[in-house]
């Protein structure tokens, strides 16, 4: 009888986030695409050797470039989208959920895939770096948006 109030309790809960994640996926379609595309990418097994694989650090380099470009395309969105700026919802799903869903791939990389990817802390490095310099790109953008708006 305990279990089933705990399940009672939460399924309000889950269908409130599930709306959410709903809302956030039509808000930011392009985002919504490129993170299920980073998730695959990350999981899937691990890729054949390129001529690139010569080129120093190459892996670093690609995790920054896709969390860069990633979330440099919902800042974008984000600005599109909104008419004001906030920076609390912006903190979180500009900084800090990418920073975390770095940080959960490289943990599930290295604990759920058998071996054939490893989960490393410079890709994490990597990942927040990208994160980082869409954020630098949207404050700018968010900046530039507002000077805008308040010449004309």
């Amino acid at each position: 009888m305990q279990n089933y109030k705990i399940i009672l309790t939460f399924a309000p809960k889950l269908k409130v986030n599930m709306n959410y994640l709903r809302h956030l996926a039509t808000k930011y379609p392009i985002t919504t695409t490129l993170i299920i595309i980073i998730w695959i990418l990350c999981l899937i097994p691990a890729f054949p050797e390129t001529p690139l694989d010569d080129i120093d650090l190459i892996d670093k380099w690609t995790h920054i470039a896709m969390y860069a470009g990633t979330f440099g395309i919902m800042w974008i969105e984000y600005l599109r989208k909104n008419d004001t700026y906030n920076r609390k919802k912006m903190l979180w799903l500009g900084i800090v959920a990418p920073i975390l869903m770095g940080g959960l791939i490289e943990i599930l990389q290295a604990n759920c895939t058998g071996g054939r990817r490893s989960g490393e802390w410079l890709d994490f490095f990597a990942d927040a770096i990208g994160v980082i310099i869409s954020a630098i790109f949207g404050i700018l953008l968010v900046w530039y948006h507002a000077k805008a708006r308040t010449d004309s």
